[in-house]
């Protein structure tokens, strides 16, 4: 399912116009984007999941083609982490 689909989607069970949805959708995405890329602060939607940043370790890797090691620096990353309603509902 795409972004597209999720807006049609909406816009034919609640009536609303596609463009307010859309906006609406957009809206919704970066106020996720926002918190967890710049706040770094985690966002909990009950009954559906969090969306967490995790912290990654400067680690040591190697290079195998020029057979060199390279240090990666320490960084954050977004994950998903699903609501127990959610899994159940998957299963």
């Amino acid at each position: 399912m795409t972004k597209a689909d999720i807006i049609n989607k909406i816009a034919d069970q609640t009536g609303v116009a596609k463009k307010d949805v859309a906006t609406t959708v957009e809206a919704f995405m970066e106020e996720i984007r926002v918190s967890l890329a710049e706040n770094k602060e985690n966002v909990y939607l009950r009954g559906f999941g969090t969306f967490l940043v995790k912290r990654r370790a400067q680690k040591t890797a190697r290079n195998i083609s020029k057979n060199t090691t390279i240090v990666i620096d320490a960084h954050d990353f977004p994950t998903f982490k699903p609501s127990k309603s959610f899994i159940e509902k998957m299963k």
